[in-house]
């Protein structure tokens, strides 16, 4: 399974040096607490996953890299699954809410990616992907920052990452909070 070594690198360390985002706008935008499942797809170190386990029923993350997905499991994250989210190992509509939080641009095929997402929600389930705003100058930045570091990444806009939901028959909305963009569509 190729990963992108550079998180495999800085997994120890990946949460101090980025932080994670407000729970409870996380929470409005997944319209939580749940009683079902969540799939937090390329979750890496369950950041973000282990603010959400007590709104959920089930909570499964998914990454490419064993190193971030072992820190996820020490901060108690039971479901640790390693997949390319183009090939999610699941069923057609198992979860209740499907998360992809500063991720996107990492996939591989982002089109597929989101495809797959759709895929696995079930009807009445809700889509949020949280992306950086290629539009925006320190996102610009980042973005050459992850080019020379050839980190492979590859931004959209949100309007696109839009179209890619539509594509798979979601009408999304988009909100956007200083350099950052959520994508929100209910299947």
């Amino acid at each position: 399974m190729t990963t992108n070594i550079h998180f495999d690198l800085i997994a120890s360390f990946y949460d101090r040096a980025i932080g994670a985002p407000d729970p409870e706008y996380l929470k409005a935008a997944l319209a939580l607490p749940t009683a079902g499942w969540l799939l937090d797809a390329g979750g890496g170190t369950g950041r973000v996953a282990a603010q959400l386990r007590p709104l959920v029923g089930r909570l499964v993350i998914s990454d490419l890299s064993a190193p971030m997905l072992a820190q996820a499991q020490e901060k108690g994250i039971a479901c640790p699954v390693q997949t390319h989210v183009e090939r999610l190992p699941f069923p057609d509509d198992h979860f209740d809410r499907v998360l992809a939080v500063d991720a996107l641009h990492h996939f591989a095929d982002q089109r597929l990616a989101v495809a797959e997402l759709v895929r696995v929600l079930k009807p009445g389930g809700r889509l949020v992907i949280e992306e950086p705003d290629i539009a925006r100058f320190p996102v610009k930045l980042m973005a050459l920052a992850e080019k020379l570091a050839l980190m492979g990444s590859h931004f959209h806009s949100p309007q696109q990452i839009g179209y890619f939901m539509a594509a798979n028959g979601l009408d999304p909305f988009i909100q956007q909070r200083g350099a950052t963009a959520w994508i929100i569509a209910d299947k």
